[in-house]
């Protein structure tokens, strides 16, 4: 049984890569990490995929970056959250070098596990991001290649398997793994209910309505 950590936020993504790796056979370690941001109510929602999987999940307390990387909406509390514009794409919605650092904790953690893979649930939608694409992976492996070449287990890699898919695509691939939506977490705020209005509530209600899947998520605003 091949062993898979997955960089697990509770979001969309993460729950359909657990899920599709389970369906496949993996022993799963899920971990979250908590960078200090506003909306780790998403660690909530992890749990209760974790405990749905039968899964092993921690959470690893790196709260003091969020003092680090000032100037974005989810790890600085004087900068609020703004509701979704088409127009405006800033830093506001950026955490630097975020996906870098956390797969850094992941890898290490699979070369300590002996692990097979570390997964990651970067989209082809997020693409403007520079680390959710295909080249930041195979770049990152390059890297890591090169750090732990003396320790890591024969063919330990990152693996996006849903790098080429929009969200509605990974809708459409959760219901046919029986993910439960209810269970998933995407809002920036944090607050008790999905606010509903963010940059990823709007993202999260278009791909529902995209897939033609039912959203049954309970959103504090329409």
């Amino acid at each position: 049984m091949p062993r898979t950590v997955v960089l697990f936020s509770g979001g969309v993504e993460s729950t359909v890569v657990a899920h599709q790796l389970r369906r496949q056979g993996h022993e799963l370690r899920l971990l979250a990490i908590d960078y200090g941001q506003r909306h780790r109510r998403e660690h909530e929602s992890a749990r209760l995929t974790a405990d749905r999987l039968g899964a092993s999940m921690r959470v690893v307390d790196l709260q003091g970056l969020g003092g680090l990387l000032p100037g974005n909406s989810l790890t600085d509390r004087r900068v609020e959250v703004p509701d979704y514009d088409p127009a405006v794409r800033s830093r506001e919605f950026v955490v630097p070098n975020r996906n870098a650092i956390l797969l850094t904790v992941a890898v290490a953690a699979a070369v300590a596990e002996q692990a097979d893979q570390v997964a990651i649930g970067s989209i082809a939608g997020d693409a403007e991001t520079g680390d959710c694409t295909r080249e930041f992976v195979a770049a990152f492996n390059a890297m890591e290649g090169v750090a732990t070449a003396e320790f890591v287990p024969d063919g330990l890699s990152v693996v996006a398997p849903l790098v080429s898919m929009q969200k509605s695509d990974v809708i459409h691939l959760g219901e046919s793994l029986g993910v439960r939506w209810e269970d998933t977490w995407s809002c920036f705020r944090g607050e008790e209910k999905q606010c509903g209005t963010c940059a990823t509530c709007h993202d999260r209600r278009r791909a529902f309505r995209r897939a033609g899947v039912q959203d049954p998520t309970e959103y504090a605003r329409d």
